[in-house]
């Protein structure tokens, strides 16, 4: 395994307890779920893992999906954390059974919190929901079947797969951007509420809510997870600086350059 990168965040409130976690992605796209751990001060250590030597998870099949998330659960054994967040919704949508019952650990997915927070908005029950996320999230219907049991009928779900590799290229605006929000958007009714379920959506999160006139309520899986984890009365003590460290199971370098700009 290639030597981490560490970048020390400030934080305000002191501990002599650290609480470290584990957070794991299909590749960059989970450092949007770190920028709201962060941002909520919620962590001493941070340690993040994502498998860029096979991503996107989103078109394997689900067992190809289950097999990669326990391997990540192996890597996080070697660093005695506290509890681990599997950013990725493909993996929240297929693999959180086999790895809870192979943790010591607590394991949080993003789905649940993103309905969570979803029911939280007290939109009423007539309100139209989109759901966008990969083709394994979306095909799971994880997403669709919890919100459906919240009392919501009007529910839409996209797999924008164009999405992805342009949030990968540092692509957040412009043309080719446009170009790919009108090919997946256009003939769509303006929804109340869009559930961004691919970690990589937050980075284009303004283009997807400006497109549509009424500016639709928008949900992150990362403040979604953070919020979670808060309401559930998880309040550590924090130490002065969060400590971050990136590892990858190819190129560290490059994905250390993306935690520079996302971050």
């Amino acid at each position: 395994m290639k030597k981490p990168s560490i970048i020390h965040h400030p934080s305000s409130i002191i501990s002599n307890t650290p609480t470290k976690v584990g957070v794991f992605d299909s590749g960059a796209g989970g450092l949007t779920v770190v920028k709201s751990l962060l941002k909520h001060r919620l962590f001493d250590e941070i340690i993040y893992y994502g498998d860029t030597a096979r991503v996107p998870y989103g078109p394997k099949d689900p067992a190809t999906i289950t097999r990669y998330a326990l391997e990540a659960l192996e890597f996080f054994k070697n660093f005695e954390i506290d509890l681990m967040i599997t950013a990725c919704n493909s993996v929240s949508a297929h693999a959180l059974p086999e790895l809870r019952a192979k943790a010591s650990f607590p394991i949080y997915g993003v789905i649940e919190p993103g309905v969570l927070a979803l029911k939280n908005a007290g939109l009423p029950n007539s309100s139209r929901i989109l759901i966008l996320g990969t083709r394994a999230t979306i095909g799971s219907g994880r997403y669709q079947n919890e919100i459906s049991r919240l009392g919501f009928s009007n529910i839409e779900a996209l797999s924008p797969s164009l999405f992805v590799p342009l949030v990968e290229e540092g692509i957040f605006s412009g043309e080719l951007l446009q170009s790919a929000l009108d090919h997946y958007f256009a003939d769509l009714t303006p929804p109340d509420a869009i559930i961004l379920g691919c970690t990589h959506f937050p980075l284009i999160a303004d283009a997807i809510r400006d497109y549509f006139p009424n500016r639709p309520l928008l949900i992150h899986s990362g403040e979604a997870i953070a919020e979670h984890l808060e309401s559930s009365g998880f309040t550590p003590e924090r130490a002065k600086e969060t400590e971050l460290r990136i590892f990858s199971s190819d190129n560290p370098e490059a994905l250390k350059e993306i935690a520079k700009k996302w971050l």
